[in-house]
């Protein structure tokens, strides 16, 4: 008898299993997307910083001749000096670097183009920060005529009236600043004393209840003028003009 034999075929090869492909897990979408946001932050911030830096510039210019021509009320045009360590004074030309140890000051002229006073800034720590100030210089009495706040802040109604206490103003309207016969540093140390302590023409009367804005004032005086007066007073001529 016979028999069919039916042939067995093998199994068809399979592949082997691949493993799931790993899926976004909310954090790293969170990550992703933070970091995007980060990134178009940045850019926001550099091109609004870039875009406005000219302005910001512009600004500062011009709040910095308005406080040349506070302390210097007879001024009509101003010019930018710096006095150099070795005692050399020349015009400050464009936006360059200046030299290390240089300092800046300011020249005004009155409308017949004479010298009618310096003006520089100086800074000293207060209350809350530190007092940046401008004062005014007269060569002719060799004394500061005149003062202004360039940026402070100190308490209102407090502090701030370094800016609007006439009493106090007043120390600045002859306040000596001469220098010594060898013109190397001044000849008595510009200091603020005690409300109602003045006896000395080189010394500031604080105003009661803001002593320590109104010691900012006079270090801040005393320590620019120590160091640019020894520079600038033996160089007087070449701040005028032809």
């Amino acid at each position: 008898m016979n028999q069919t034999v039916i042939p067995i075929h093998p199994a068809p090869s399979q592949a082997p299993a691949q493993p799931p492909s790993p899926q976004a897990t909310p954090t790293g979408a969170m990550l992703r997307t933070m970091g995007l946001v980060s990134t178009i932050c940045g850019l926001i911030i550099v091109g609004a910083y870039q875009s406005t830096l000219g302005a910001v510039a512009a600004n500062k210019k011009i709040a910095l001749e308005r406080a040349v021509f506070k302390v210097i009320p007879a001024a009509k045009t101003i010019a930018e000096f710096v006095a150099l360590p070795g005692g050399e004074v020349k015009e400050k030309v464009g936006a360059g670097e200046t030299a290390a140890g240089a300092l800046t000051f300011y020249a005004a002229y009155d409308g017949s183009g004479q010298l009618a006073g310096i003006a520089a800034e100086g800074g000293a720590k207060g209350y809350a920060d530190t007092v940046r100030i401008m004062y005014g210089y007269s060569p002719t009495c060799a004394c500061i005529v005149g003062l202004g706040v360039v940026s402070m802040r100190e308490t209102p109604g407090i502090g701030d009236k370094i800016i609007t206490d006439k009493a106090f103003l007043a120390n600045f309207v002859s306040l000596d600043a001469k220098l010594n016969g060898e013109l190397k540093a001044l000849a008595n140390e510009i200091k603020t004393v005690k409300h109602g302590a003045k006896t000395n023409a080189w010394q500031i009367d604080a105003i009661s209840g803001a002593t320590i804005t109104s010691r900012a004032v006079g270090k801040a005086i005393n320590e620019s003028a120590q160091s640019l007066l020894p520079r600038l007073v033996p160089n007087l001529d070449k701040l005028k003009k032809s």
